[in-house]
């Protein structure tokens, strides 16, 4: 019978392991067809395969010996060869239950279904006496996946790029899978020779080593870029669109000077952007070629172009489904109109502001399908914006993840939108503001999915904490060898809750402080801002002018917003301040000016005040577009000894003309004077210089004695800064940003009696020029691993020559 089954199979070819079978009725032994054991390293896309000696060999196709069609019925099924997988894990997987009738047919998808689970390195399955046997050799453990040859990639970044790891099931197809990944990873740091060479490594109790021999080849440059077809830019022009790069010996830190396929097609798209932006509505590209130079070390690229016509918009209209949304009104909110020039990235802008006009009505999966047509005789693109409003959405459920430190109700408070409410894309954006402008994420993403019916909304809040705490730094440097240090410690998010604790102790040579303070975001559970403070401080303004100056108090505040952009704060303050100066400075004939030695002692300060702030920018962090203002007015003698009304007020201005370039303009100015008969003390006078005006010094500009150089400070400022914001062209992870300044302002008025001597006359010592200062340069702001740091280099343009200056200042925070 042996015989006849034999004559009888069929042998049938495959690329799993399947097993050899033979049915045969009555058979004293277990039929059992079997292939070659799978002890082989797996087929690469290398070049070399892997040497027999480390247990190498190329993968058999298995054959199926089917004999004739019988069917016989499973009485009971046993599973032989299992170690770490349990007998019953292997019957879930077979596709046969005792008491099912199979034939070759049915046991030739069972041997397939269980080599498809990648768990078993062989199987064989057989028939003896109705009992269907299942032999199973089980994959092998991976002991340890090893790189040799990497010099370019570190083996951190390989491990990442992997799927097999230690303890992990070993296959053919993941080797291959990662054998892949690898070269990929080399190409794209442009060394597309690199070839990967796996090995097999046999250990006992069924475990391998893999190792991945790595030959990284040279790194492919770029020679040359070629642009042929072009008329309307020149080669320049179109290379500078390129991110791809000509290789040059200065470029160390580049890394797209080497050939990578994926970037050139990235290329590709910039150019058709770049090109449709400038009226160029039908360009393409007809065809990208990249040679390898004959010593393989070198690509050169030819671009070849096809700019067509320069296209203006002819028609531009909108068309809705229905009246829910007016087509009218849509239209009169797209930044096109007839005429214009071409621009894609007005159609983008028109697609944004319809979805958001959509969304602000309640329709949160309005659909918008801009639709072209070109007439090549006038140069004319009709656009038509087809808008699919769908139905009214509600919000299901809101679902805020990510914070893990910050209490839920901290974040939905700042929501403008609750659960029930219609879908407002204009007030999802606005919650999205709120939350960054708390300052406690690094990321906030607010995001609306569908929900569990057509009209329903879900919205999910996505955030990513960031440290709040801050431990700050200061420092500076003058042109007089002025140097400062300041530390503080503060904390904006207390126990999760929202509320800004501060507890300093803060120290230098300019300023010595104790403090405390607490603010409650949401004080009695309602939209008012509440909290106080308790302070003692001494600044040591020696250096800048002959006095120390006291201060221990106490206050208390209370904010509410008047609207969306507006934000109103009270205050009141009660505070003991002392003026010392060295002794002998005031006394008899003495030195010091009247300016600073009628004050001193100490006195009481009784103050209320107010500020208003508004802000109608874009982005409360990083804004682009937009302003922001505030006035500030105090008011003291609510009893006590100083009687004074101050008024501060500023406002700032921003233009992006790109993302990466963003004009500012900003302006601030100031008036302190006294009522009752009382004149300014010189702690209630404004000093400026350092940080508030770039080139010179603390307290280095306005009113001073020039006997003793002491600054005496000002009655009034005014100070205007001009800022731009430029690419430097470093990689955006640097976190370093640059902008050019222009500084321009005055600072002056003392009181009259301070400027005349004893006997009334003018005093000569007494400078108090209402002059107009100016300095100019560089600021560069980076994002470094300990915390902001700022550096400022400066050029005064214009200045008194009594004012002291400074050409380098550096200040930098750093947060836990």
């Amino acid at each position: 019978m042996n015989d006849m089954t034999s004559r009888a199979a069929v042998r049938l070819g495959t690329r799993s392991s399947l097993l050899a079978l033979a049915v045969a009725a009555g058979l004293g032994a277990p039929a059992l067809a079997q292939t070659a054991p799978a002890q082989a390293t797996p087929a690469t896309p290398a070049p070399t395969p892997a040497p027999a000696a480390q247990g190498a060999a190329a993968e058999q196709v298995p054959h199926v010996q089917v004999a004739a069609p019988q069917t016989i019925t499973i009485n009971r099924i046993l599973v032989q060869g299992a170690q770490r997988i349990d007998q019953t894990t292997v019957l879930s997987y077979l596709p046969i239950r005792p008491g099912d009738a199979v034939d070759a047919s049915v046991l030739d998808v069972a041997v397939r279904t269980l080599s498809r689970t990648g768990l078993f390195a062989d199987v064989q399955l057989g028939v003896q006496n109705g009992d269907l046997i299942v032999q199973i050799k089980e994959n092998p453990i991976i002991n340890q996946v090893v790189f040799e040859g990497n010099k370019a990639l570190s083996q951190d970044k390989l491990t990442k790029e992997v799927t097999l790891a230690p303890r992990g099931i070993y296959t053919r197809a993941k080797v291959q899978e990662d054998v892949g990944s690898i070269v990929e990873l080399y190409r794209l740091q442009g060394r597309i020779s690199a070839t990967v060479t796996p090995k097999l490594v046999q250990l006992d109790q069924n475990r391998v080593d893999v190792i991945f021999e790595i030959n990284e080849g040279p790194q492919t440059g770029i020679s040359a870029i070629n642009i042929l077809g072009n008329h309307a830019f020149s080669d320049r022009d179109v290379r500078g669109v390129m991110v791809t790069e000509k290789s040059t010996w200065w470029k160390f830190f580049s890394n797209n000077d080497n050939y990578d396929p994926n970037r050139l097609e990235y290329d590709q798209e910039q150019l058709r952007k770049f090109y449709t932006n400038r009226g160029y509505y039908d360009f393409r590209v007809v065809s990208s070629v990249a040679e390898l130079q004959p010593d393989d070390q070198a690509f050169q690229l030819t671009l070849t172009l096809n700019e067509g016509d320069k296209y203006n918009f002819g028609e531009v209209k909108v068309v809705t489904q229905n009246d829910r949304l007016n087509a009218d009104f849509l239209q009169r909110l797209i930044p096109i109109r007839s005429g214009d020039l071409y621009e894609s990235d007005k159609i983008e802008q028109a697609v944004d502001a319809l979805t958001f006009a959509a969304g602000s009505a309640g329709y949160a999966f309005v659909e918008i399908n801009p639709t072209y047509r070109a007439n090549p005789e006038t140069d004319k693109v009709d656009v038509t914006f087809n808008v699919s409003e769908g139905q009214r959405v509600y919000i299901d459920r809101i679902n805020v993840v990510g914070n893990t430190r910050t209490i839920d109700p901290v974040i939905r408070r700042e929501l403008m939108l609750t659960e029930g409410d219609a879908f407002n894309r204009a007030l999802m954006e606005r919650s999205r503001n709120n939350l960054r402008a708390l300052g406690f994420f690094k990321d906030v993403k607010v995001e609306e999915t569908r929900g569990s019916a057509p009209d329903r909304s879900i919205i999910n809040v996505n955030v990513q904490e960031q440290p709040t705490g801050e431990l700050s730094v200061g420092a500076g440097f003058s042109s007089v060898d002025s140097f400062t240090v300041n530390l503080g410690i503060s904390e904006r998010n207390f126990r999760g809750r929202g509320q800004n604790v501060v507890a300093r102790l803060e120290w230098g040579s300019l300023r010595q402080q104790v403090d405390f303070r607490f603010t409650e975001p949401k004080f009695l559970g309602r939209d008012l801002r509440a909290g106080f403070d308790l302070f003692h401080s001494r600044y040591d303004l020696s250096k800048y002018s002959s006095y120390d100056y006291r201060s221990t108090g106490g206050g208390l505040r209370l904010s509410y917003p008047l609207n969306g952009n507006m934000l109103l704060s009270t205050r009141y303050f009660l505070k003991s301040d002392e003026i010392i100066v060295p002794a002998g400075y005031c006394a008899g004939a003495g030195q010091g000016s009247s300016a600073l030695c009628d004050q001193v002692g100490s006195y009481i300060n009784s103050s209320i005040g107010y500020t208003l702030q508004m802000n109608y920018t874009n982005d409360p962090v990083r804004p682009t577009r937009g302003w922001a203002g505030s006035l500030r007015q105090d008011l003291a003698g609510l009893g006590g000894d100083v009687n004074y009304v101050k008024t501060e007020a500023d406002a700032s201005w921003y233009y992006g003309i790109t993302p990466a370039w963003v004009v500012s303009l900003q302006g601030s100015a100031g008036y302190v004077t006294g009522w009752n008969g009382d004149p300014i003390r010189i702690n209630d006078r404004f000093f400026k210089g350092g940080n508030s005006f770039r080139g010179f010094e603390t307290a280095g500009m306005g009113p001073r004695d020039l006997r003793t150089t002491d600054a005496l400070g000002g009655n009034f400022y005014a100070i205007g800064t001009v800022e731009l914001t430029v690419p430097n062209y470093l990689p955006e992870q640097y976190g370093i940003k640059t902008s050019l300044f222009a500084d321009v302002g005055t600072l002056g008025v003392l009181d009259d009696r301070y400027k005349l001597t004893t006997a009334g006359t003018i005093n000569p010592n007494i400078a108090d020029e209402l002059s107009l200062r100016a300095s100019a340069g560089v600021s560069i702001h980076w994002k470094s691993p300990m915390g902001p740091i700022r550096f400022d280099i400066s050029k005064v343009l214009s200045k008194e020559d009594y004012d002291k200056t400074e050409s380098f200042r550096f200040s930098t925070s750093t947060q836990f």
